[in-house]
């Protein structure tokens, strides 16, 4: 009796660890998407032309590019702890939901990584090849070589990589978090993102602003509870 109990106190122990390093992970992701938020607004929503119009507008903008693609590089990285707690938390909420959530969130990060930032990264190198350049055939060359990078980008299936994917899983997480251990602000929100991820598959800006937005607020509620569950 007294190693089952303790076995299940070193498991609540384990268990608030968790908590909390999912808590932090959360709050700083949702700290840096405030950060990429205001890059974005410095730099201006990118173009959705070929790789002439991305060279153009790339001009004195490539430094604060990096920055986002490597804030944004860290905060997918940062969803594997926080969809993992995530997970603990609401798991005997609704098992099922949350592994096709966690799967979902899981998913994403794979997407954004292998699809989104890496012809984000691809647009950036060839742009300082471009410049560095020192014929009109080497240019025409890094040209051509962006248009791909850039109907990558620009194409519709980018923005399931890049929101949808996520929004979904956000969306069953808020869904569990109507009676898990998280209030009904936090569920709400959460909901509120899926949903503003979902419709932005219809192209409007507003949508993907709002989605970014609700994300942001939501990640940073996420982070506060989790961190809290982890004391007490």
């Amino acid at each position: 009796m007294g190693g089952e109990k303790t076995t299940v106190d070193s498991f609540d122990v384990d268990q608030k660890q968790w908590y909390r390093v999912g808590g932090i992970a959360a709050l700083v992701l949702g700290v840096a998407y405030i950060i990429i938020i205001f890059l974005y607004a410095q730099v201006g929503a990118p173009p959705t032309g070929g790789g002439d119009a991305w060279f153009h507008y790339l001009h004195g903008k490539t430094t604060i590019w990096w920055a986002i693609l490597g804030l944004s590089v860290l905060t997918d990285f940062l969803f594997v702890p926080v969809a993992f707690t995530l997970y603990l938390a609401l798991k005997e909420a609704n098992r099922n939901a949350m592994l096709l959530a966690t799967a979902f969130v899981g998913l994403f990060i794979v997407l954004d990584l292998a699809v989104s930032w890496s012809h984000y990264a691809s647009m950036l190198v060839l742009y300082g090849n471009y410049s560095r350049a020192t014929g009109a055939v080497q240019q025409t060359a890094y040209v051509a070589a962006a248009n791909y990078a850039s109907a990558v980008l620009a194409s519709p299936l980018e923005i399931v990589y890049a929101i949808v994917t996520l929004s979904f899983g956000i969306l069953v997480i808020g869904f569990v978090m109507l009676k898990g251990v998280f209030n009904r602000i936090t569920a709400y929100l959460g909901l509120a993102t899926g949903i503003l991820g979902i419709v932005s598959l219809s192209g409007f800006s507003v949508t993907i602003i709002m989605n970014a937005l609700f994300a942001t607020a939501w990640m940073l509620v996420v982070g506060y509870r989790l961190y809290r569950l982890g004391h007490e």
